[in-house]
C-alpha cells in the first residue's frame, strides 16, 4: 500500500447462522504503521471519518469500515449481537494479514470497538470510544427505545426520514446553527443512503445495549480513551467518565463546545486528541525492511532457559496450565516473579484474569509433563501429578522447584502479557532442572545419560541429602563411605550406583555434577565422578545405610582422604547455597563455580 493511496476491498467471513458477511473497508496511509481501525455510529458510513482518515493516515495506516447493516457492508441478523459486529472488526483484521490495531469507534461505533478489545484482546492495541453511551438514565432509555420501536415498524424498516430529520436535530440543533451547517448536510446524506433495514437492525441493538459493558470494562487491560462532548445530551461527560473511572488503563477527555458528531463539527480538536491518544499506545514502527522476526525468534533460542508450568484456577474451580519458559526472578522484598504469556494463546483470559497461580520449574525427568501442558489435551491435570500450592494454584509435583503467587501486576508488552506475581509459598528439590535451547531440550545434569551408556568407566558416587542430612554408608571396616559403584546404571547390577542404592532401600534422584578427579595409580575405577542430589524411600540400616545430620557427622570415620574433603565441602557449600564443580586429581584440583546462589534474583535481562 503506498502512502496516502485509499485501497477499497471486500472482508468475508462465516457469519454465525452459516452464510457468508461481506465487510466493505477502505485503507490509506503508512505501509508498516500501527493499524488504526475506524467504527462509525448508526446510519454513518466509512465518509463519516472523512476528516480524521486524511489526518491519521500520514503517520499511521488507517482502516476504515461500513458497520454490519452500512454501506456496502451485509446487513446483520434480525437478532443482531454486539458480536456480529465486532466480528467483522476481526474479519478485516483478518483479511488484511494484520495481528493487531488500535481500534476507535464513534456512538455505536465505539459499543463495537470496546466489545472487540473485550472479545478479542490479543488483536487490540488500544481502544479510544468518542460520544459512547454508558448506563443510560430511565428518561434516556425510555426515548431511545420509543425511536427503536418506531423504526421496528413496516417489517423493519419504520419511517426513517423521520427518524434522521429528528437525529440531525439532536446532533446538531433545531435550527441548525450556519456554522454546522456543512456538516449537518453530509450527515443527513449518509444517513439517506443507509440502508433502512441495515440501520432499524443495527439502532435496536445500540437501544438496548448501553450497559453491555457495565460488568465488563474491569477486564479491559489495553489503554482506553473515552471521549466526547460537554454539549451531547444523549453521550454524556458523566457517562464518559464513569466508564474511564471502570476501565484500570482508562481516561475521559470532555471537549468544550462540542455536540455528537463532533468528529466532523470539531475535527481538529478531535484529531489533535486522537493523534496523541495513538502516540502514547503505539509509537510509529521504525523497524527496518530487513527485519526478520524468524530469524529474530531464533536468536532469541540461543538463549538457555528452564522449563516451567504455569498453573491456575479460574472462578468455577477449574484448572488451566500452560508450558512456559519466559519466567524470571523480579525481586527479593517483596518476592515476586514473573512469567509471560501470549495474548493468542487460549487460556489468555483466564491468567489475565486471574488471583494467583504458580509456576512450576520442571525436573529433568519430566520433559513428558512438559509436552503434555504444551499440548492442546483436554484435561492436563487428570495425566499429571499435582497438589495445591498455599494460594491455591496447581503445583507439579517431582519439579525442581515451585512458586505459588498471588497476583501483584499485569503489564501490557506488545503481543504479550508479563504476569507478575508475589510468592506465597515455595518449595525446592535436589532434582537438575530441565533445559531448554534451539527448540530442544538440553540436559543440564552434566552427562548422567552418557555415563550411563558406558561399561564400569570409574567409580561413580553422590552426595545424597534429605532435611539437612546426608546419606553414608557403613564400609565393613568400621569406617563410613558415600554411596558409589563402578558405573551408574543398570539397577539390576549390584556394582553400580543405581543397584547399590537400591539395596539400601533407595531412589536416588541426581542433580549436578559436584566433583570429578583422578586418584593415580589406582587401577580400576581411577576416576572418580559423584554427583549431587536427594533420594527417595527409606535407608535400610540392616544393608548399612546411615542417614547422619551434617553438625554429627564423624570425619574420622570416613577413611577416603578424598571423600572426606568433598563432603567437607559440600556441607560448606550448602550451607552457603553456592555450589562448584571440583575437577582435578585426589590431592589438587580447581574448584570451578556454578551460577550464583539459588536465592540471589535472576537478571531481569533474561526475561
Amino acid at each position: 500500500m503506498a502512502e496516502g493511496r485509499a485501497v477499497e476491498g471486500m472482508a468475508v467471513h462465516e457469519g454465525r447462522d452459516g452464510h457468508a458477511v461481506r465487510t466493505r473497508y477502505r485503507r490509506q496511509g503508512v505501509t508498516g504503521a500501527t493499524p488504526v481501525v475506524l467504527v462509525h455510529g448508526v446510519g454513518m458510513a466509512i465518509a463519516a471519518w472523512e476528516p480524521q482518515i486524511a489526518a491519521l493516515a500520514a503517520r499511521f495506516d488507517v482502516i476504515a469500515l461500513d458497520m454490519p447493516g452500512h454501506g456496502g457492508s451485509s446487513l446483520p441478523p434480525v437478532d443482531a449481537r454486539l458480536s456480529d459486529y465486532s466480528d467483522a472488526v476481526i474479519a478485516v483484521l483478518d483479511a488484511l494479514k494484520l495481528p493487531a490495531a488500535v481500534v476507535v469507534g464513534h456512538s455505536m461505533g465505539a459499543l463495537v470497538a470496546l466489545d472487540t478489545a473485550l472479545a478479542h484482546p490479543s488483536r487490540v492495541l488500544g481502544v479510544a470510544a468518542l460520544n459512547a453511551v454508558f448506563c443510560r438514565t430511565p428518561e434516556q432509555r425510555a426515548a431511545v427505545l420509543a425511536r427503536a420501536t418506531a423504526l421496528a415498524g413496516e417489517g423493519g424498516a419504520g419511517a426513517p426520514d423521520e427518524s434522521h430529520q429528528a437525529a440531525v436535530q439532536r446532533w446538531f440543533g433545531a435550527p441548525v446553527p450556519p456554522a454546522l451547517r456543512e456538516a449537518a448536510a453530509r450527515v443527513a446524506r449518509l444517513l439517506a443512503a443507509c440502508d433502512p433495514v441495515g440501520y432499524a437492525r443495527t439502532y435496536a441493538l445500540f437501544a438496548t445495549s448501553d450497559a453491555v459493558h457495565r460488568e465488563r470494562l474491569a477486564a479491559l487491560t489495553v489503554p482506553a480513551l473515552f471521549m466526547t462532548a460537554d454539549g451531547d445530551p444523549n453521550s454524556t461527560p458523566a457517562m464518559s467518565e464513569a466508564m474511564a473511572a471502570l476501565a484500570p488503563r482508562g481516561r475521559a477527555e470532555i471537549l468544550a463546545g462540542a455536540r455528537h458528531m463532533m468528529n466532523l463539527t470539531a475535527p481538529d480538536e478531535v484529531n489533535r486528541r486522537l493523534l496523541a491518544f495513538l502516540d502514547e499506545v503505539a509509537p510509529m514502527r521504525r523497524e527496518t525492511k530487513s527485519f526478520d522476526p524468524k530469524a529474530f525468534r531464533q536468536a532469541l533460542g540461543a538463549f538457555l532457559t528452564g522449563v516451567t508450568v504455569v498453573a491456575t484456577r479460574d472462578e468455577a474451580g477449574d484448572m488451566r496450565g500452560f508450558t512456559a519458559n519466559s519466567f524470571s526472578s523480579v525481586s527479593l522484598d517483596p518476592p515476586l516473579i514473573l512469567v509471560c504469556i501470549a495474548r493468542t494463546a487460549s487460556s489468555y483470559p483466564v491468567f489475565a484474569a486471574a488471583a494467583n497461580f504458580a509456576v512450576s520449574i520442571l525436573a529433568a525427568d519430566q520433559k513428558e509433563v512438559s509436552a503434555l501442558f504444551a499440548s492442546k489435551s483436554a484435561d492436563k491435570f487428570a495425566a499429571s501429578r499435582w497438589h495445591l500450592g498455599p494460594a491455591g494454584s496447581p503445583v507439579i509435583e517431582g519439579a525442581s522447584a515451585w512458586f505459588d503467587c498471588t497476583r501483584h501486576e499485569v503489564v501490557e508488552a506488545g503481543d504479550h502479557v508479563i504476569l507478575i506475581g508475589k510468592v506465597a509459598g515455595f518449595g525446592a528439590a535436589p532434582a537438575a532442572p530441565l533445559g531448554y535451547c534451539r527448540g530442544a531440550y538440553v540436559d543440564v545434569s552434566l552427562g548422567q545419560e552418557a555415563l550411563a551408556r558406558r561399561d564400569e568407566p570409574a567409580r561413580v558416587g553422590a552426595i545424597l541429602e534429605r532435611d539437612g542430612a546426608v546419606l553414608l554408608v557403613e564400609n565393613g571396616k568400621g569406617g563410613l563411605d558415600l554411596p558409589a559403584g563402578t558405573c551408574l546404571e543398570p539397577a539390576s547390577n549390584p556394582r553400580s550406583l543405581r543397584g547399590a542404592l537400591a539395596r539400601l532401600g533407595i531412589e536416588g534422584r541426581l542433580g549436578f555434577l559436584f566433583a570429578v578427579f583422578e586418584t593415580l595409580g589406582a587401577g580400576e575405577g581411577s576416576v572418580s565422578i559423584y554427583y549431587r542430589g536427594g533420594f527417595e524411600g527409606e535407608p535400610r540400616p540392616e544393608h548399612g545405610a546411615r542417614l547422619v545430620p551434617f553438625a554429627d557427622i564423624d570425619w574420622a570415620r570416613l577413611a577416603d582422604e578424598a571423600v572426606r574433603t568433598m563432603l567437607r565441602r559440600y556441607v560448606r557449600e550448602r550451607s552457603e547455597d553456592t555450589f562448584g564443580i571440583y575437577v582435578g586429581d585426589a590431592m589438587r584440583g580447581t574448584v570451578h563455580p556454578l551460577a550464583a546462589a539459588a536465592s540471589a534474583p535472576m537478571p531481569t535481562a533474561s526475561a
